[in-house]
C-alpha cells in the first residue's frame, strides 16, 4: 500500500514576517486572504491533520479542511527562545544561536534539537502517516516540512536550514514501508495531479 501525504506550510503571520520563533499568533490579514483564495484547489482527501498553532488551525480552516480526530505534529520546540525574534537571540545569545543552526544535536534553549525533531517527525511519518489508505493533508509548520524532506531523503541533518519552505506551499510524500519519495514546491492554487 502507497501512502500519500501533502504537507502544507501555513499562511504569513506576524510571527513568519518578524522571523520570530512561534509565540502562537495568529494569521495576519495578508494570510487569511490568501489562504482564503487557494481554497478549493487542493485534491479529494481521506485524512486531514493540523499542527496545533493557531496560524496552522486558521490555514486549515481558510483552505476549508476539517482535522481529523488527531492533531498534526506540533512545530519544533523553541524553549526559552519561544516568543524572541532571531534578531534578539542573535545579540542575546549569539554563541547559543550559532551553536543551534551548526549542530543538529545541540539545544541550548532547552527545547527540542533538530536532531530530535527529524526523528520525531519520522516516527509520524512510518506510524502514522504510513498506515493511512489514500491521499492525506497535514497543514504543518515549516521546521515540520524540513524534517520530512531531511527523513525522506535520508539528507544529513546539517542540510535542515539550507531547505526553504515558503508560505501556502505543497510538498508531497508518497511511499511504502518506511521508504518515501518527495515532490516539493507546489504553490497552493496551482493544479495538482490527482
Amino acid at each position: 500500500m502507497t501512502s500519500r501525504v501533502m504537507l502544507i506550510s501555513p499562511a504569513i503571520s506576524a510571527a513568519l514576517r518578524e522571523a520570530r520563533f512561534d509565540d502562537s499568533c495568529p494569521l495576519d490579514a495578508s494570510g487569511l486572504r490568501l489562504a482564503r483564495a487557494a481554497a478549493g484547489t487542493l485534491p479529494a482527501v481521506s485524512t486531514v491533520w493540523v499542527s496545533p498553532t493557531p496560524r496552522c488551525r486558521e490555514t486549515a480552516r481558510a483552505l476549508g479542511l476539517d482535522a481529523g480526530p488527531g492533531p498534526g505534529p506540533a512545530g519544533m520546540d523553541a524553549g526559552r527562545w519561544r516568543g524572541a525574534t532571531l534578531a534578539e537571540v542573535t545579540e542575546k545569545e549569539p554563541e547559543a544561536l550559532a551553536q543551534w543552526l551548526t549542530d543538529p544535536q545541540s539545544a541550548p534553549h532547552g527545547g527540542e534539537s533538530v536532531h530530535a525533531l527529524c526523528d520525531r517527525i519520522a516516527r509520524w511519518l512510518d506510524e502514522t502517516v504510513g498506515q493511512v489508505t489514500g491521499r492525506a493533508v497535514a497543514v504543518v509548520e515549516p521546521e515540520v516540512v524540513r524534517a520530512a524532506t531531511i527523513r525522506a531523503l535520508g539528507a544529513p541533518e546539517s542540510a535542515f536550514w539550507r531547505i526553504d519552505v515558503p508560505p501556502l506551499t505543497a510538498t508531497e510524500l508518497s511511499g511504502r514501508a518506511g521508504r518515501w519519495n518527495v515532490r516539493v514546491g507546489g504553490q497552493l492554487g496551482a493544479p495538482h495531479d490527482t
